[in-house]
């Protein structure tokens, strides 16, 4: 009898080893995705692929254009400096696979912590290359990941009134920004490491225009809260170094506050450890001057 899972996956299956000229392919599922099912294909020849699958909601439903975004991307990038995977297929509105879809290279290597000044560094360097990218047409005006509905403060949270300063701080809208190229999810849990060097740059269904350092803010505070305070403070002096930009609070507050769930919603995480750091540098970032680059 066939799994069921791999009865789901036969139309999609099938549809990929059509785009790639293959008779058929095997399979794996990768893991870490959050939004999608990752496959890595294998040709008969060897040749690998991956194949994202939109499958989770809410993301399915909106998966039209978010495949689409990214494999615009991709071929913004493609002659770029930037590692990226090369983008296939696409059956965006899922009529041969049954769900929105994107077929693309697979690249080497793997997702890690960056625990190095050095990968610190890189990390930074190559954020700045990322938002020195000008394609043709601008992507969509970035979104804002934390609307007022999450505007409560938690329960867990130790200081409730370093939250009801960073929703005041929020309600006054944001700065005037430069727009910039953003990959809008850039962190350490889309970088592809080989030893010490970045080997790509992965998930690109969010890339939209906005300001820098929201994209900086946002890789930061998945240091913060996957390591500690330490890391993104270091993280953001080597963008800083690299660019010559100056540190805006808005931004930082506004990527933690997106960690809140919508009232009702599911937590992104829910370990007492990554909620108590996210905490600490939500308090770190509402306090003066914290962000003061000299």
């Amino acid at each position: 009898m066939t799994p069921a899972s791999l009865r789901d996956d036969a139309p999609a299956l099938a549809w990929a080893a059509r785009a790639l000229g293959a008779g058929t392919v095997r399979h794996r599922e990768l893991t870490g995705g959050k939004t999608s099912r990752m496959l890595a294909l294998t040709e008969p020849s060897g040749r690998e692929s991956v194949l994202r699958l939109m499958t989770l909601e809410p993301w399915r439903t909106h998966g039209t254009a978010l495949t689409a975004r990214e494999r615009a991307a991709l071929e913004a990038l493609a002659r770029t400096d930037v590692p990226v995977p090369t983008s296939l297929a696409l059956d965006e509105d899922g009529t041969h696979t049954g769900h929105p879809a994107h077929l693309m290279t697979l690249l080497p290597g793997r997702a890690t912590l960056p625990d190095t000044p050095g990968r610190l560094r890189a990390m930074a360097e190559l954020l700045a290359t990322i938002h020195e990218t000008r394609p043709a047409q601008p992507f969509r005006t970035y979104q804002s990941w934390a609307p007022p509905a999450k505007w409560e403060v938690p329960a867990w949270t130790r200081s409730p009134g370093s939250w009801r300063r960073a929703f005041d701080l929020l309600a006054e809208g944001p700065p005037e920004f430069e727009p910039t190229f953003l990959h809008r999810d850039f962190s350490h849990r889309n970088l592809l490491w080989q030893d010490e060097e970045i080997s790509g740059v992965v998930d690109w269904v969010e890339t939209s225009t906005g300001p820098a350092w929201l994209d900086a803010c946002h890789a930061a505070t998945a240091l913060a809260v996957a390591a500690d305070a330490r890391s993104a403070r270091d993280f953001l002096a080597a963008y800083t170094a690299t660019t010559g930009r100056r540190g805006e609070q808005y931004w930082a507050v506004l990527d933690a506050v997106a960690y809140l769930p919508l009232p009702g919603g599911k937590p992104l995480f829910g370990e007492a450890a990554e909620l108590a750091r996210l905490d600490d540098w939500l308090v770190e970032l509402m306090r003066p001057g914290v962000l003061t680059v000299t």
